[in-house]
């Protein structure tokens, strides 16, 4: 058995609003007991829907309306990934969501980027910042994200992502922004291929242009896609249990996850929503560990993928595959 907690790990998909630690919470507000944190802010082990699951950021995001309360988000996350022996990390987040306290995406994108560098120098965890659109913003909206992505290229923000109810809206009005993004050279990951199958991971690819996919697991209902996959590299940031929980699985071992791996799609894991999915990264490797027999080889495999896939420049690529390598007891 591999000893999980020792492993090194890389982990690219992390909604910072949704991964608020029980002390974080009460933290910011003293009213929440542990009792009320459970059924308010954790999910349960399966919802009706992604719309369903959805129900649940929220609850988080109204706390983090403020400089002090993101600056508490961004340092308990990392006091979470030092726990999960993370050696990289990119950490995502909607900075239009954080405007209604009186903040200006601007300065949410500055006090997340400023907490973020601090905490990489204070901790030695490399880490990178992705903003989001959501699929129920307009077309401005996106457009506005898109620049504000372009407008701190040189910081800790490296990407633009779109996250939501993938089923419930389209995605046309949001091709502009992913366009300007594009043109301007910076990096493009994607939620798909969760709440909707291979055609909207199609769509997904076609429109948006990403070299990764949120999830994406719903591809190996298609194995022209999974070829695809496999040929242009596109990268799966896959979470297991929040799949499980928006019902893309009934249970584990019939998770996709496997058959993916199996197939040589390059592919990484992560917590997605670790408030939400009650989930650390150590937990997610005892899971599929126990699901599938994955030995340390094959975690050194999706966290190599993970680096290669990831948006860290060149050096600090090659230091991490290098670190992986010697420090992964084989």
């Amino acid at each position: 058995m591999t000893a999980i907690s020792a492993l090194p790990k890389i982990e690219l998909h992390l909604h910072l609003d949704c991964c608020l630690s029980y002390n974080a919470v009460h933290a910011l507000d003293p009213s929440v007991t542990q009792a009320a944190y459970r059924r308010d802010f954790v999910a349960p082990e399966r919802c009706s829907s992604l719309a369903d699951y959805l129900r649940y950021p929220p609850r988080s995001v109204a706390l983090l309306q403020s400089s002090d309360s993101l600056q508490l988000a961004v340092d308990d996350l990392f006091e979470q990934l030092a726990e999960d022996r993370v050696l990289y990390a990119e950490i995502r987040f909607a900075p239009f969501l954080h405007t209604a306290g009186g903040l200006q995406a601007q300065q949410v994108v500055e006090i997340v980027d400023r907490a973020a560098t601090l905490a990489i120098a204070r901790s030695g965890i490399e880490a990178r910042l992705i903003l989001c659109t959501l699929r129920h913003f307009d077309a401005d909206r996106s457009l506005q994200t898109a620049r504000l992505v372009t407008g701190f290229r040189g910081t800790q923000v490296v990407a633009i992502d779109i996250a939501g109810d993938e089923a419930g809206f389209p995605l046309a009005p949001h091709v502009p922004a992913f366009e300007w993004v594009y043109e301007n050279e910076m990096a493009i990951t994607a939620h798909a291929g969760e709440a909707l199958g291979p055609a909207s991971v199609w769509q997904t690819l076609e429109k948006l242009r990403p070299s990764r996919l949120g999830h994406g697991v719903r591809s190996i209902e298609d194995p022209q896609l999974v070829a695809h996959l496999v040929d242009r590299r596109i990268h799966l940031e896959v979470c297991p249990t929040s799949n499980l929980q928006t019902g893309v699985s009934p249970d584990l071992p019939t998770h996709p996850i496997h058959r993916l791996y199996q197939a040589h799609v390059s592919l990484g894991i992560s917590t997605d929503t670790r408030t939400i999915s009650d989930i650390t990264l150590n937990q997610e490797y005892a899971k599929i560990e126990q699901a599938f027999g994955w030995m340390a080889a094959d975690f050194l495999a999706c966290n190599l993928n993970a680096v290669e896939a990831s948006f860290a420049p060149p050096e600090m690529k090659a230091a991490l595959r290098q670190k992986l390598i010697s420090e992964t007891p084989l």
